[in-house]
């Protein structure tokens, strides 16, 4: 058996504290995208939704792969608070690394646990990662113009970096920043958008487009204009502290160019939850010192098949440059599962492979506590296991 201890959550989002009826835990169920089952079926029935049942109910004192509405209504005897103690503080988890912007999904509303809480319920460590886009959005609510909001986002970029153990982004992180896209005066997200284009914008650039969004933007409106995420991204890499970028189901290899203009600056790139296209992330890992690939919640998401996940991103990208995470937002069942699968895949992997005499035990170990936490402490700068 292949140990898995100490892990480092180096990307999740705080867990729920209200109570949840069986469709909204379904819902929640799914990737970040996805909606409703089909009528008729449930999210149940799907790799996630087994592992769930699988490994969840015993946490909570019920038999393994009880139904989901016995299972639920123990979550809600115990309440929501309690159930994401015992399931957090069974993962093994040591640190967890909770990004405060919510994201996707509308979830921006949600009542979730912040860092500080977090930590309590897992009985570990946590720390803060700022999203970009929702730093944007609450300067512009106290902004009167694009001169004091552009101001007023770098004094407050930089002084989050002080607290905060990474930034992350989300928006339009599938762009390519070349051709199809509208230069300078801002565009739409997607693959022809400008967020990363291999420079920062031009300042008279950057000044335009935060007019224009602040002119047309209400209260609590979201950041939509890629030049503005450009330069969120810049100036955030002026920092030097990491960046977590979310591809959203897009290649990641589209950030090629952002990654080669941005090697040598001092800012690790984290390329978050890429699956399907993990080879491709795992190989950009291995063209730069500086990005790093996150094997995140494909482990939770693909069952028995996580071990494929594991050996196929093990192909291309130095052990160094790999990273665990649950990717979980709202329900801490996500990170109980994703720990199951990422211990799974690598006792399947890494002890077939000792198994055979293709590594020694030594190594296998040591590759995965890389994984699990070792590699995320280096590039957050978290002190050592046990420390």
């Amino acid at each position: 058996m292949i140990e898995t201890a100490s892990l480092v959550d180096q990307h999740c989002h705080g867990v729920l504290r209200t109570e949840l009826g069986l469709g909204t835990f379904e819902t929640r169920l799914g990737a970040p995208a996805a909606g409703r089952s089909a009528a008729g079926t449930t999210l149940f029935d799907t790799q996630l939704g087994f592992a769930v049942r699988r490994w969840c109910p015993p946490l909570l004192g019920l038999e393994p792969h009880c139904p989901p509405a016995r299972y639920l209504a123990r979550r809600r005897e115990l309440g929501a608070l309690e159930a994401a103690r015992r399931l957090l503080r069974a993962t093994g988890i040591t640190t967890y690394l909770v990004d405060s912007g919510a994201g996707e999904g509308g979830e921006g509303t949600d009542d979730l646990a912040g860092p500080e809480e977090m930590a309590s319920l897992g009985a570990a460590g946590a720390h803060r990662i700022v999203r970009l886009e929702r730093l944007a959005e609450r300067v512009a609510d106290v902004s009167g113009g694009a001169g004091t909001f552009l101001a007023g986002l770098a004094e407050t970029v930089h002084t989050e970096a002080a607290t905060a153990v990474a930034f992350s982004c989300a928006s339009g992180t599938g762009a390519t920043g070349g051709a199809g896209g509208k230069g300078e005066t801002g565009g739409t997200s997607g693959t022809g958008g400008t967020e990363f284009a291999p420079e920062p914008p031009a300042p008279g650039a950057v000044r335009g487009a935060a007019a224009r969004w602040l002119s047309g933007r209400r209260a609590g409106g979201a950041l939509t204009d890629p030049l503005l995420v450009r330069h969120l991204l810049w100036t955030a890499i002026a920092t030097g502290r990491p960046l977590q970028l979310l591809p959203d189901g897009a290649d990641p290899t589209a950030l090629t160019g952002f990654a080669a203009a941005t090697a040598g600056l001092g800012t690790d790139l984290v390329l978050l939850d890429p699956y399907p296209y993990h080879r491709q992330a795992a190989r950009l890992s291995g063209l730069f010192p500086h990005v790093y690939a996150d094997l995140g919640p494909a482990l939770a998401r693909t069952g028995p098949g996580a071990a494929a996940v594991l050996a196929q991103s093990l192909e291309t990208a130095p052990f160094g440059k790999l990273l665990f995470s649950s990717g979980a937002r709202g329900l801490p069942e996500l990170q109980v599962v994703a720990v199951r699968g990422f211990a799974e895949a690598a006792d399947r992997v890494l002890g077939g492979w000792v198994a055979e005499g293709a590594w020694s035990a030594g190594d296998a170990r040591r590759v995965a506590g890389l994984i699990a936490g070792g590699n995320a402490r280096r590039v957050y700068g978290l002190p050592p296991a046990g420390g």
